[in-house]
């Protein structure tokens, strides 16, 4: 329970109380060096690691995910550093991450709102490097009658809850109904205007009205994957 939890109990200085349980948001996790270290690794990964989506591009470090488990690969140093630190908070119940995602947005790119679904323990963790974003929140479509839902219509904007304001060098913790129940997106677009629906405009430097131009931000989602597969029963062979 995470009242035994040391880790997680320091945090709680860190918790945004104007979500639905659990949002942790820590700004200036990382320093600016640490920050220009991390943009320098990532783009010094060898090209067959990107992976180019429609609207970002993407590199997997710690093996693919699968629903029959993942063929866990190590982490690199760079990456698997943050990845302890992060799990030293208890964040993955006494377990250790041992996946990264590394993506790139560009101004104008995004994500549709989605879950992360049950390949993964249920906790994200983000650093974000480079440029803000603001991350949406969404209730998921309900599956009423048909008068019901004719008469509710399930668009993505009467399904809007909330968003968080993600800063450069912030590190980002979604926990809890905040991961398992609502969907999160990212808009594509150039600019985000501040307002009274960030959760957690208090924990950060911006002010309602602002105007925030959106640059080049990459992101690493840290996460445990819990189903391993060992290398021999992937492979089905003898050496």
């Amino acid at each position: 329970m995470e009242e035994q939890n040391p880790g997680i109990k320091a945090l709680e200085s860190f918790r945004v109380e104007q979500a639905p349980p659990t949002v942790y948001y820590v700004p200036n996790f990382i320093s600016k060096s640490e920050e220009d270290y991390l943009l320098q690794q990532v783009y010094s990964a060898p090209k067959p690691k990107w992976t180019q989506l429609s609207g970002r591009r993407l590199q997997n470090w710690g093996g693919l995910p699968h629903p029959r488990g993942m063929l866990a690969e190590s982490l690199p140093g760079w990456l698997k550093k943050y990845a302890e630190k992060i799990s030293s908070y208890g964040v993955f119940d006494g377990t250790i991450a041992n996946h990264v995602l590394v993506n790139e947005y560009n101004p104008r790119e995004g994500i549709m709102p989605h879950e992360d679904g049950p390949l993964y323990f249920p906790t994200v963790t983000t650093i974000s490097l480079g440029s803000h974003t603001l991350l949406d929140f969404y209730h998921p479509v309900r599956r009423g009658d048909q008068e019901e839902e004719a008469s509710i219509p399930q668009t993505e904007e009467n399904r809007y809850f909330l968003s968080l304001l993600v800063e450069p060098r912030s590190l980002l913790i979604l926990r809890d109904e905040m991961y398992i129940t609502y969907l999160h997106g990212i808009k594509p677009v150039y600019e985000d205007i501040v307002n009274e629906n960030i959760a957690n405009i208090k924990a950060t430097n911006a002010s309602i009205g602002d105007v925030l131009q959106r640059s080049r931000r990459v992101s690493l989602t840290i996460r445990h994957v819990p189903k391993v597969l060992k290398t021999t029963l992937i492979l089905g062979r003898r050496k």
